[in-house]
């Protein structure tokens, strides 16, 4: 693993202290907790998959019973969330951006239930919110793709057109530039409804478009699209990146790494301790990571290690600053 992985069960409470910090006492989950994934379900290989491997670690350590919906599409998440809160379930985790709405009206209407919501902010007081500043770990990994890249031209295929995807691409392309000040960044989205995070077929086309334009080191953050993306990188003899969860078996010797964020954690250490109000993970906070494994050691040159593991440690201690462009809509990479 990169600089802060490999952390296990000491890695989880570290998140649980930083997430609960201050927890709130109250009522005892009699029913248990609860969790909504996004679209797409608990497999998708990407985001949902590694929310659900948090889910596996709670169960594991505690024993404890985890009730699971996995709605079909966003229309579905409102009537999940209801459903939980009526069953007593509590907290309830609901994964995803597009759980903002549904569970902002429920939340409201459910005051006594204690809620997380992991990747979204929603201003309630007995609401919990998780995101993460993935434009610092997209930095890392940019740093390594600009190394591995030959031709001087890398790629990102997002799923979804929306701030936090634009994030991942301009920190990708700060880390590129940073260290290729002359590498082209190309950068695709595969729509701009929830769909996109569900057509590989789509994100294999963007990213063919990408290798026909000479790139060879392509970031996925599409979700079950950049399991296209990925297919589409290693059947071209070019490199992929992976997101979320671990991607590196997916087609190995083709995966350059995956940037992690630390979904899982964030799920374990919301079921363990639950404080309301706004939480922010990085590299600070052991809320991303990179990989190295048996499937991409090859790949992974001393050097680029080295380069990646100072540049995680440079941001976590906040000696390096990583522009967020979520912040005012636009991204300066160097």
């Amino acid at each position: 693993m990169g600089a802060l992985a490999g952390a296990g069960r000491a890695g989880v409470r570290a998140l649980a202290a930083a997430l609960a910090l201050g927890a709130a006492a109250g009522p005892a989950a009699a029913d248990g907790p609860a969790i909504v994934y996004s679209i797409g379900g608990k497999f998708d290989g990407s985001f949902n998959e590694s929310a659900f491997a948090g889910v596996e670690a709670w169960r594991g350590e505690t024993g404890g019973d985890v009730m699971e919906v996995e709605p079909g599409d966003v229309t579905q998440m409102e009537q999940a969330l209801r459903r939980l809160a009526r069953r007593g379930r509590y907290p309830v985790v609901a994964v995803g951006f597009l759980q903002a709405s549904p569970l902002a009206k429920v939340a409201a209407d459910f005051p006594e239930t204690r809620f997380t919501i992991i990747d979204a902010a929603v201003d309630a007081p007995n609401v919990q919110s998780v995101v993460f500043r993935e434009h610092e770990g997209a930095y890392v990994v940019g740093v390594l793709a600009a190394m591995a890249s030959e031709s001087g031209v890398v790629g990102v295929v997002g799923g979804m057109d929306i701030p936090l995807i634009r994030r991942f691409a301009c920190g990708y392309a700060q880390g590129v530039k940073a260290t290729t000040p002359g590498a082209e960044v190309l950068v695709n989205y595969a729509g701009s409804t929830p769909a996109a995070w569900a057509d590989p077929a789509r994100g294999a086309e963007l990213a063919r478009g990408q290798i026909d334009r000479g790139a060879d080191v392509i970031l996925q953050a599409a979700g079950g699209t950049g399991l296209g993306v990925l297919q589409a990188a290693a059947e071209a003899g070019v490199l992929g990146v992976g997101t979320d969860s671990n991607q590196n078996a997916l087609h190995p010797g083709a995966v350059l790494t995956s940037l992690l964020k630390r979904t899982d954690r964030a799920v374990s250490a919301a079921f363990a301790d639950w404080t309301p109000g706004l939480r922010s993970l990085g590299w600070a906070e052991g809320g991303l990571d990179w990989v190295i494994d048996e499937h991409n050691r090859a790949l992974i040159s001393p050097a680029m290690e080295a380069e990646a593991t100072a540049a995680a440690e440079a941001i976590a201690q906040g000696l390096l600053e990583v522009r967020d462009s979520a912040a005012d809509g636009t991204c300066a990479a160097p």
